[in-house]
């Protein structure tokens, strides 16, 4: 039998798994793959993995018998009952110490509960948010590692090196350890949920712009390459702007791809386990639901299309100074994106507290500066802001954001304004601003709901003058209506 040469494996060659392969193979690393379906690997093996670094498995076991111990396996396959197969296969092939690596979209409980599991049969477990698409996962992607921190010693070169870089020099990686057990998948799955917040806000933007600006798309464009070189500069904004130049190969001539597009959008699915998460931590993670439920709206194609003949609504009005309104959509826009990441980062505090997890926000903030989909210049302000103050309750109160929040103000209002009255459908810039007022309100009508719970329900209500909880006979209480 061969020794074992290689320094780390990889099961599941799908898009992510072999441009991931030949990352890690880039770096000077030798990498063993396996698929499931023979004829993949071998195809992948003979074709873009045909290299000294790469070497080709059919089975489990001649992978593991391909690795250097301490064994490293990383898994790039559907999140979901195949890891736990998989899990199970290679538990009496490995020996402890070694490490299984789940790079997948995974729910974070499912980390917990395998990270566990895995330790308990004396092996080391991790579970890495992997971001930056195929495109990422071939030059550099953004890296959340989590689970047993012995793990992190024997991965971190690999990692590393592997991971985008970012700063002056190009030298810092945009991967670092997060946390025990899900803290990984957790980071993730938040990413993926501003994600879902910073694309919808965008195409309210874009729906603006279109309908009360009066801009085409080559206006569009030009509009979004501007903001590239501002404070919204970011890799969703560069993509939008290439998207308005894109001319349709199959149409007619001159006629732009993205109008041809069907109006209805699809999810994976961590968008709607982030909302889910936040309602369970009672967090208001306002900007991702709406998100999601706006995809969910856009599903309904032919409903929407049958109620579009029967519900009315204003006609949107042209803004009268375009110019200025173009403007004005750019602060609306930076001052949601604000609200977005401060629900987003508050609510990995939440997570943190209830899983004893010791997460550093502004390490996450710089995980997220390269290589993922939601990088942007203005992480670094959050990096920043975290870095002043380690313990800040939410970013909206950072010197900082708590500025551009107030220079964007009349900008926001008036944009959400023009929606509302010109029957433009702007959820996600409407529920940023909704939880900005709620957010910088002392008081809110809630003392009418606990009134209301307690004179239906018996829940009792806390008073503002005295302390302790207290219950009314509302129906003695009463009195007519004059």
């Amino acid at each position: 039998m061969p020794e074992p040469s290689c320094d780390i494996g990889l099961i599941g060659l799908a898009v992510m798994g072999e441009n991931l392969a030949l990352n890690i193979a880039s770096r000077g690393y030798s990498i063993a793959v396996y698929n499931r379906t023979t004829s993949v690997t071998d195809t992948f093996t003979g074709g873009r993995g045909n290299q000294p670094e790469v070497v080709g498995c059919h089975s489990l076991e001649a992978l593991v018998a391909a690795l250097k111990p301490p064994r490293k396996v990383m898994l790039m396959v559907k999140a979901g009952p195949a890891v736990d197969q998989i899990i199970q296969t290679l538990l009496p092939l490995l020996s402890p110490g070694d490490v299984i690596i789940d790079g997948g979209n995974t729910l974070y409980s499912d980390t917990e509960r395998r990270t566990r599991e895995v330790e308990a049969a004396g092996l080391l477990y991790v579970g890495a948010g992997v971001s930056g698409g195929e495109e990422g996962a071939l030059k550099g992607p953004s890296l959340m590692p989590g689970g047993s921190s012995a793990a992190w010693p024997l991965i971190q070169p690999i990692f590393q090196a592997i991971a985008a870089k970012v700063g002056p020099q190009a030298d810092i990686p945009c991967c670092d350890w997060v946390g025990p057990r899900g803290a990984g998948h957790y980071v993730k799955m938040v990413h993926n949920g501003i994600e879902y917040g910073d694309m919808q806000l965008i195409c309210e933007a874009y729906w603006l712009l279109k309908h009360a600006g009066g801009l085409d798309n080559d206006a569009l464009a030009a509009v979004f390459d501007e903001w590239n070189r501002g404070e919204l500069d970011s890799y969703l904004i560069e993509i939008t702007r290439d998207i308005f130049t894109a001319r349709d190969p199959d149409g007619s001539a001159g006629s732009f791809l993205v109008d041809h597009i069907l109006d209805r959008a699809g999810a994976k699915g961590t968008g709607k386990w982030m909302s889910q998460l936040a309602l369970d931590l009672g967090v208001p993670s306002t900007l991702v639901t709406e998100a999601v439920y706006a995809r969910c709206l856009s599903a309904r194609k032919e409903a929407r299309v049958r109620a579009s003949e029967l519900l009315e609504g204003p006609t949107a009005p042209l803004a009268s100074d375009p110019k200025a309104f173009v403007d004005q959509v750019r602060q609306a826009l930076y001052a949601s994106k604000i609200a977005s990441y401060a629900q987003g980062f508050v609510q990995l505090a939440a997570a943190a507290a209830e899983h004893d997890w010791q997460l550093d926000y502004r390490s996450i903030a710089m995980l997220w500066r390269g290589g993922c989909i939601i990088r942007a210049q203005f992480l670094d302000r959050i990096a920043e802001a975290y870095d002043a103050d380690p313990e800040l309750e939410n970013l909206m109160l950072a010197p900082y954001f708590t500025k551009a929040l107030s220079d964007s103000q009349a900008a926001w209002r008036q944009v959400v304004a023009t929606a509302a009255a010109g029957g433009i459908p702007t959820p996600a810039f409407m529920t940023a601003l909704a939880y900005y007022d709620g957010y910088r309100s002392a008081s809110l009508p809630a003392n009418l709901l606990q009134a209301q719970r307690d004179y239906f329900g018996a829940h009792t209500y806390e008073r503002t003058d005295r302390a302790g909880s207290f219950h009314s006979e509302w129906l003695e209480l009463r009195r007519p209506v004059s």
